[in-house]
């Protein structure tokens, strides 16, 4: 592939506005920059020798202050949160208090000295300094938003590259021969010995089948269609095994959960190590447990399974591939927004998952 000197040159100035490895050296940039343009100025000039580079570094510390404060304090608190009138009416504000403030240095330390005589002419001189400061305001509003649109772009391409990964790892792993295969041959078994039950199951199968292939592939699907499908995959592994046995307990409003959206398998891979490792090979009964609640637009998800305590899930063998994946899932989705919690004791293994909706 081919690149013209141009496309390069584009591609380094928008790489040196938004990544952070050029954070310090973008800086000292627009500090040189910024100071330049006050230098080039009047203003100062009409000042006494002495006096002048007091005024400009006067001048200088003081619109940097306004800069800043609006780099790190107006912008991300209220122009990324939407919240634009109130961004507009605090910039005003800090444009007056900063005048304000300009106006009383000169009025008690430079204009009372009288070192020099200011035209009557040149009442605007004063502020010409100030004036630089709102195109140079406007300019670092426009370089923090293309900040948060480059890296939020690069999120969403990531979410989708790691999501289609996911799914196709999950046509090949999840829905595996071996689980139809035993599944089929229960259904076969319960054919002749309870032809009622091996209906329920044929049901179950095919709505566990109807989930993977249909709403798996949505971008968010209802919090119970989730649920069902997990109860449908834990019912299939009940029958499937002897001394299992599984709880989904809830006591949110059934019609907040009825509402609520969420990405679709956000659940399923905790789940689907739960089974996998409440599996006890000496023949006692095992279990997995789920709690579902939803408290302060908060999803807390609670995921609980028996363990051998001669055997106990460790790090190693629990840090599958599957694992890792829904954990750089969460923090695509949610950033710094979610909690993810795993611990484990003699007897039982538990994750705590907490997400906003």
């Amino acid at each position: 592939m081919k690149y013209s000197s141009q496309g390069l040159k584009d591609v380094f100035v928008i790489d040196f506005l938004v990544e952070d490895r050029y954070k310090l050296l973008r800086h000292l940039v627009f500090l040189i920059f910024f100071f330049g343009l006050l230098y080039n100025a009047s203003f100062w000039h009409v000042f006494a020798e002495d006096y002048q580079y007091y005024v400009l570094g006067y001048i200088y510390v003081c619109l940097l202050i306004m800069v800043y404060i609006n780099i790190y304090i107006l912008v991300p608190l209220f122009f990324f949160k939407t919240h634009y009138i109130a961004y507009v009416i605090l910039l005003i504000l800090l444009g007056v208090i900063g005048l304000k403030v300009i106006g009383y240095g000169f009025n008690h330390y430079f204009l009372a000295h009288r070192i020099i005589e200011i035209p009557k002419n040149n009442k605007g001189g004063l502020y010409e300094g100030v004036m630089m400061c709102i195109p140079i305001i406007l300019t670092t509003t426009t370089v923090k938003l293309l900040q948060k649109w480059t890296k939020d772009n690069k999120r969403i391409v990531e979410l989708s590259n790691l999501t289609l990964n996911m799914e196709l790892n999950e046509l090949r792993n999840q829905m595996n021969p071996h689980f139809l295969f035993n599944m089929l041959n229960n259904v076969k078994a319960l054919i002749r010995t309870d032809p009622e039950k091996a209906s329920t199951v044929i049901v179950k199968l095919s709505e566990f089948l109807r989930y993977q292939l249909y709403e798996n592939g949505e971008e968010k699907t209802l919090l119970v269609s989730e649920i069902e499908f997990l109860s449908n995959f834990l019912n299939l592994e009940n029958i499937r095994r002897e001394n299992f046995s599984f709880e989904i307990h809830s006591e949110t409003d059934k019609r907040l959960l009825n509402s609520t959206f969420i990405p679709p398998n956000l659940f399923t891979s905790f789940v689907e190590n739960a089974v996998k490792h409440s599996v006890d090979i000496s023949g006692e009964k095992s279990w997995v447990k789920i709690h579902i609640e939803i408290q302060n637009q908060k999803l807390h998800f609670l995921c609980s399974n028996s363990q051998n305590p001669d055997f106990p899930i460790s790090s190693v063998n629990y840090s599958g591939l599957g694992l890792a994946n829904i954990k750089r899932r969460l923090e695509l989705l949610y950033n710094d927004t979610h909690h993810l919690n795993i611990t484990s004791t003699e007897k039982e293994y538990t994750i705590k998952l907490t997400i906003p909706v």
